[in-house]
């Protein structure tokens, strides 16, 4: 089912999870699949590759894009070379590291900059935000150049294969 350069987005009910797809639209992560691997931007880990079974979890959802002009060996080369990098978590765009789209839009350059979001649909920046930029003692990057999973995976030069796949899916 995976094939290699498949952008894999991720829909999960986690607190920022929640507030990512709140701000932006459907995904709160994005990760792709080169050779194997799952390469992708983590809290916990920063840029890494993982095997396919410790990537997928229970309890998300999983959409499977693809995009035709893709070198692998290029962008697989670029990723790569990033292993390593922290994760971006103030996602301001000169950020030490990388947070999952800023990493995949890094190593696949065909995505755009677009103004940061931090709303609800209520308030223009959420209570969850307001509250994460407090803990980090910066504030929030309002209209900062960024990427976000949604409007990675509304991008024309994507084509959707799969939708709505589980981790017993995979």
């Amino acid at each position: 089912m995976l094939e290699n350069g498949d952008l894999i987005f991720v829909k999960d009910d986690s607190n920022i999870g929640q507030a990512i797809q709140e701000s932006t639209g459907h995904y709160s992560h994005v990760a792709i699949f080169l050779d194997g691997q799952v390469y992708h931007a983590t809290v916990e880990g920063g840029v890494l590759a993982q095997d396919p079974e410790d990537f997928f979890e229970a309890g998300k959802v999983y959409d499977l894009y693809h995009y035709e002009q893709i070198d692998g060996a290029e962008v697989k080369k670029r990723a790569e070379s990033l292993l390593g990098a922290p994760y971006n978590a103030s996602f301001y765009p000169d950020g030490d590291g990388f947070y999952c789209s800023q990493f995949v839009a890094e190593i696949l350059p065909i995505f755009e900059t677009i103004p940061m979001k931090f709303g609800d649909g209520e308030q223009e920046i959420s209570d969850f935000w307001k509250d994460y930029y407090r803990e980090l003692g910066l504030p929030v990057p309002l209209n900062q150049p960024g990427t976000n999973p949604s409007q990675l995976a509304a991008s024309p030069l994507l084509v959707c294969k799969e939708r709505n796949l589980h981790d017993s899916d995979f």
